[in-house]
């Protein structure tokens, strides 16, 4: 197959001194995938292996500050919206920052996610610890642009997805919103469940395992087949492997960034400003975790298990 012109120009302009840093980075076990995703990323698209997703949405967490780095974040949002349209962003919480004051939101969300606003890309929110710290969130929870249906916890369906969005801070309703929990996953025929929560279950962060949430909300993920749970409060990126069928994603590197490390069950785990990029498939959800560079530092794959 001939080269096409831009996929020419970009293998010419590698110098010999280029082409000795491309080789010593293949060979490195850290740099292969991050080289490889970037060089796949210009030279082809997703969409000519695996054909178009059934849906493509973002998710991202502890964003609302209002300062360059959660304006970094967006605008890398932006980019990729731009070459991979979606219209839908997964808010996991902490959305306004110190005390969710609802006067904030220009500064914390509107402005900094104008760009995806006027593109009609809708936002799902969920509430973090620091959103209850005024009136309990209940401003956070009326305002029209979270799409929160005014509700604490709640959930909403995209082509094969149904997320079930829960408020997973300590004042929360426990009793009520695991028996809806329960009675949500039970009655939903859909093939891919995603759950959204602000706190980690498994994490390597700085606030580590929630061994109270293992306990309530794992059973069910197990019993009711949920593939995937999305949250934030820990300020960095983490993929896990299978847990019990359920993989545990944490994107809470929106606006600023904390230590993280590995466990056993890492898939991968990095310090850096970012989102996660999901595109769900009939057969399997692609998860990128995309930095402010546009690099895809991390790519996995949760394949849909027969029942």
């Amino acid at each position: 197959m001939p080269l096409k012109r831009r996929h020419f120009l970009v293998l010419s302009t590698l110098s010999g001194f280029g082409l000795a840093f491309l080789a010593k980075a293949l060979r490195s076990p850290r740099a292969t995938s991050a080289v490889s995703f970037n060089l796949a990323a210009e030279l082809a698209t997703p969409e000519s292996t695996l054909g178009a997703p059934l849906l493509r949405f973002v998710s991202v967490a502890d964003t609302g500050t209002g300062a360059k780095g959660q304006y970094a974040v967006a605008a890398a949002m932006s980019r990729y919206q731009q070459l991979k349209p979606f219209d839908l962003a997964i808010l996991a919480g902490d959305n306004i920052y110190n005390n969710g004051e609802i006067e904030k939101i220009v500064d914390v969300f509107e402005r900094p996610y104008q760009v995806l606003l006027q593109r009609g890309v809708k936002f799902q929110a969920v509430l973090g610890n620091h959103d209850i710290r005024t009136d309990n969130g209940d401003p956070q929870v009326r305002y029209p642009a979270f799409n929160m249906q005014g509700r604490r916890y709640y959930t909403f369906r995209r082509n094969p997805v149904h997320f079930f969005a829960l408020d997973t801070n300590d004042n929360a309703d426990w009793k009520a919103q695991l028996t809806w929990l329960e009675q949500e996953l039970s009655s939903s025929d859909a093939p891919w469940k995603i759950v959204v929560g602000h706190h980690q279950i498994y994490s390597s962060g700085e606030y580590g395992v929630n061994q109270p949430f293992i306990e309530t909300l794992t059973p069910l993920f197990q019993k009711y087949r949920v593939q995937l749970y999305i949250n934030g409060h820990d300020h960095n990126y983490e993929r896990t492997k299978s847990i019990n069928g359920t993989t545990y994603l944490t994107c809470g590197a929106g606006a600023g960034v904390r230590k993280v490390g590995r466990s056993e069950w890492t898939a991968h785990s990095v310090s850096e400003l970012s989102f996660a990029a999901l595109d769900v498939f009939a057969d399997k959800i692609v998860i990128s975790g995309i930095g402010t560079n546009n690099r895809v530092f991390d790519k996995g794959v949760i394949p849909l298990q027969s029942a």
